[in-house]
């Protein structure tokens, strides 16, 4: 199966560190595929890098000596685009005070193509001293200055003013957007997703009580530094969009210690951290949920940290390793489920173990939901795969069972109204707490519920500015996230949305808030499993497109590893946040599975769903 950069699944470090290549292009040490400088007229757009092995490391040149305007402004973009840490170069382009003021890092806009350019009206080149360019694209993506990556459309437009000094007589830029601007491409190339990680506010283990890591992706450079970078970053905190149902355990106000400028480990994989003495007089229990989410965090982008030890005040605070951090926090991507699910030919729930190939056999599962005696359309199993939730055929009742034997169905946990099917139940999901979801599509009355622990009286969650009718949902192994598909007018989006829980009163209340895209390209989306931390296995089309399988971030980009094998007529796909687990999914070919590196293998002809705990 195709591997993502979660968790200890991603590329190796050696990417920013190890084998460094320079290309020389344009007679001199440049950016690959810089852009002619003409001396007068319009210039054309900067082209973004085609892309590159990305061990391949980008220089930008200084400006030339009594280089023209568009020489200038073209320069410019090329060196935002460079591996230059603190844009240095860039800066030279600018004037001494348009470089104290220019912030680069409050955020960076991704056009589909790098940036054209349009220069002034001929009448405004009359002044000899002034001169103005105007930035143009069209937007597709933002970065903010949280590192957060949010879908972007419509046009860009910004203007770029030149001058011309009055004692050397060279062109520099004096007025110009805050943040960087480059094409797609690019952005590929210098930036990459990363998780960071913080722990649920009000959600625990239902196996445990511990803490629930909740993963939080940004994008970072990827060749200036990226371990210190997110370091840094998991110490400013979580994200806006996260920061209402997460919380951090380092004390407020802690960073790394003023002599910090890089963090490497060890040669035993071992990374140290000073921190400042906010965290000096934190106790072992709250130092041990510290390391663990640097720990989580940083196995995000790189293989080689085992063990972090966390220092202050001049001593060590503490230290945990790979073997100890699963005790301190529970975290999806280390949950390993024993079956695959799914239901047969007799409408059946069944199990197999969830290595795949024909030589496995699958089994009826244990208790009233796999003998037969209901026929179920769609089922979720809890994640301790100790009870299930079953949708009648009919679609109309919601039935909750232990998944052992002699066990019985009793009266259904809830009911729909709707006249047809398709305006029914939809498949339910299990929350890591033990907490169950389903949505009620009866156009009469269209409800997402929750029926805690699987049962009691189903609680209405509220859906503030959700536009549409949910067709399925999808609950992340966190408690904090839940993927919707909602049908709008005829088409099907994939919204991510936050879970806010309020138990202060005497009924507890529930809310889905900020539902933000995770599909922004995609026109239909008919089916959809979360497949790590942060990532989900999307099949959908794009407007007049065909069918296709692949990998989306929660935040609405598209991963590396985005595009899978082809498959059409997909009724379910199956994946766990665990990137070990194979990839399954359902078609009119019956049950198939992903091998790694190869194509989709047909498994068993009769089935109708495949899932996994959840």
């Amino acid at each position: 199966m195709v591997a993502d950069r979660e968790g200890g699944h991603r590329r190796t470090p050696g990417r920013a560190a190890g084998r460094t290549a320079v290309y020389a292009t344009c007679g001199a040490v440049l950016l690959a595929g810089c852009a002619s400088m003409p001396d007068s007229g319009d210039l054309r757009g900067v082209e973004s890098t085609p892309r590159q092995d990305t061990q391949v490391r980008v220089f930008a040149m200084p400006p030339g000596e009594d280089a023209p305007p568009s020489e200038i402004v073209q320069g410019f973009l090329e060196a935002l685009t460079s591996d230059d840490p603190r844009f240095s170069t860039a800066r030279q382009y600018l004037t001494s005070r348009a470089a104290q003021r220019w912030e680069p890092e409050r955020s960076t806009t991704v056009l589909a193509d790098g940036p054209g350019t349009e220069a002034s009206q001929p009448g405004d080149r009359e002044n000899g001293d002034d001169y103005t360019f105007t930035l143009t694209g069209t937007k597709i993506a933002t970065v903010d200055a949280q590192q957060s990556y949010a879908p972007a459309s419509g046009d860009y437009r910004q203007t770029v003013h030149l001058t011309r000094d009055k004692k050397t007589r060279q062109w520099r830029i004096d007025a110009l957007p805050q943040g960087v601007v480059m094409g797609r491409s690019d952005f590929q190339r210098n930036y990459m997703s990363v998780n960071k990680y913080y722990f649920a506010s009000n959600t625990t283990s239902a196996g445990s009580d511990q803490p629930m890591a909740v993963a939080d992706p940004v994008y970072v450079r990827e060749r200036v530094d990226p371990m210190t970078q997110m370091v840094r970053s998991l110490l400013n905190g979580p994200t806006s969009w996260l920061r209402p149902v997460v919380r951090s355990s380092f004390p407020t106000g802690t960073a790394l210690s003023k002599d910090v400028t890089s963090l490497t480990p060890d040669d035993r994989n071992k990374l140290t951290v000073p921190l400042n003495d906010k965290a000096a007089g934190i106790g072992h229990g709250k130092c041990d949920e510290m390391a663990a989410q640097l720990l989580f965090t940083l196995q995000s982008l790189t293989q080689t940290v085992d063990e972090i030890e966390l220092r202050a005040g001049g001593r060590q605070l503490c230290v945990l390793g790979d073997d100890r951090a699963t005790a301190v926090a529970d975290r999806g991507a280390e949950t390993n489920p024993d079956y695959l699910y799914f239901i047969d030919g007799g409408h059946r729930l069944v199990r197999m173990t969830n290595h795949g190939g024909n030589s496995v056999r699958p089994e009826p599962v244990p208790g009233a939901l796999g003998d037969g005696s209901k026929a179920l359309r769609s089922v979720a199993v809890a994640r301790d795969e100790h009870s299930a939730a079953g949708v009648a055929l009919d679609g109309k009742a919601l039935y909750v069972a232990p998944t052992i034997a002699g066990s019985t169905l009793g009266e259904p946990a809830l009911q729909s109204k709707g006249k047809t099917e398709a305006d029914r139940l939809t498949t339910p999901s299990w929350d890591a707490q033990g907490d169950l979801w389903v949505a009620d599509r009866d156009p009469a009355a269209p409800r997402l519920l929750l029926l805690e622990k699987g049962g009691g009286q189903p609680v209405n969650v509220l859906t503030p500015g959700l536009d549409g009718r949910i067709n399925a949902v999808r609950v992340a192994a966190d408690g904090v996230r839940i993927a919707l598909v909602v049908d709008k007018n005829g088409t099907q989006s994939l919204l991510i949305g936050r879970i806010e829980r309020d138990r202060t009163g005497e009924q507890p209340t529930v809310s889905v808030q900020e539902l933000r895209s995770a599909t922004p390209d995609l026109e239909q989306v008919t089916a959809m499993s979360w497949a790590a931390d942060s990532r989900l296995v999307v099949v959908g089309r794009e407007s007049g497109g065909v069918e296709q399988v692949q990998y989306v971030q929660c935040d609405g980009s598209i991963p590396e590893t985005g595009a899978l094998p082809g498959l059409t007529k997909v009724t379910s796909i199956a994946a766990s946040e665990d990137s070990d687990a194979p990839l399954f999914a359902t078609s009119e070919d019956g049950l198939l599975w992903l091998p790694g590196g190869s194509g989709w293998r047909t498994v068993k002809e009769t089935a109708s769903v495949a899932f996994y705990p959840g």
